[in-house]
């Protein structure tokens, strides 16, 4: 019984000292901001703007996504909104073509990734829709801004809307979840890829050596574009934790006011999708260690019984 009242003292002193190092430290290094579930409604926005005592910025925001909010009970009709939507791959190549600072990202699977209210508050008003107005005295010098003159009537934004929640679906990786929402502006040295995309494999150092300054031009735009170079996500899962990461792709402004990283707009969906390939780039081997893990603690609990058993056995008699 001594051993293990010894046992019992210094796993509560382990365990506070753990809570001490790691929830709670982390707790006072980040303040905590609940999730609003992926659901998009402009609530955040207001409160962050009402708390900044901006008046103005809090009544712009509250008609904006009154606006949004209209549209999205508006019945779209996909055949029109196919029609409408050959005016968005005039940029939507998804080509590297870097556009105003930014490459605009490929749209093949818009409809799985992102939030219908988003998309729709995204073509009304792109720095609006991202949080990221604070950046613009005008939000049309936004580099998608343009799209505000050329989709004005909400019926064409509720087809246009339709048409990508319908077609522009379907299945999508992990990888092409991170290409399209993050991979623009966010390199990944663990998985070789670049704002460019996939480092291709030279057989010429020459060719080697083109590449690269091609992603340091690209880099050189994007830091141009937000004020300094996004950091490279490899381990960011890793560093930074699921809450905080969660929290912060569905709206930066939350985590880091006046930051330049838009809102994404993912959905819960979309955004597991890119948390799972932030974590198989990041930590490759947690599949592993979670197989292994159970094994190792049915060990020492055997261990510690058959230990326990040999003591008592060993000082029978000794008391």
């Amino acid at each position: 019984m001594k051993e293990l009242k010894i046992f019992g003292i210094v796993a509560i002193f382990t365990l506070v000292l753990y809570w001490g190092v790691e929830p709670f430290a982390h707790s006072q290094m980040h303040k905590h901001i609940e999730s609003n579930n992926f659901v998009y409604t402009g609530a955040a926005d207001i409160e962050e703007a009402e708390a900044a005592k901006d008046e103005k910025r809090a009544a712009k925001k509250k008609a904006f996504w009154t606006d949004v909010a209209k549209v999205a009970k508006i019945k779209g009709n996909v055949a029109a909104g196919e029609t409408a939507f050959a005016t968005c791959m005039g940029c939507h190549t998804g080509l590297p073509i870097n556009m105003g600072g930014v490459i605009p990202p490929a749209l093949d699977h818009a409809g799985a990734l992102y939030d219908k209210n988003y998309l729709i508050a995204l073509i009304k008003d792109p720095a609006m829709a991202s949080n990221v107005d604070h950046k613009y005295a005008d939000t049309t010098t936004h580099p998608m801004g343009s799209i505000k003159m050329m989709m004005s009537d909400d019926q064409q934004i509720a087809d246009v809307v339709a048409y990508i929640m319908a077609k522009k679906a379907g299945e999508v990786t992990t990888k092409e979840a991170f290409s399209e929402a993050c991979g623009r502006c966010h390199a990944m040295r663990y998985a070789k890829t670049s704002q460019l995309g996939d480092t291709p494999t030279f057989k010429y150092k020459k060719d080697e050596l083109a590449h690269k300054i091609k992603v340091i031009e690209e880099q050189d735009a994007v830091k141009a574009y937000m004020g300094k170079l996004p950091p490279d996500l490899s381990i960011i899962i890793r560093a930074r934790g699921h809450h905080f990461m969660e929290t912060f792709v569905e709206n930066p402004q939350g985590q880091l006011l006046g930051t330049s990283m838009p809102r994404t707009g993912l959905t819960h969906e979309g955004y597991e999708k890119v948390k799972t390939y932030l974590e198989e780039v990041g930590d490759p081997s947690k599949p592993a260690r979670e197989e292994l893990g159970p094994k190792v603690l049915l060990f020492f609990f055997v261990f510690t019984g058959l230990a326990f058993l040999w003591k008592k056995s060993m000082w029978k008699g000794h008391h």
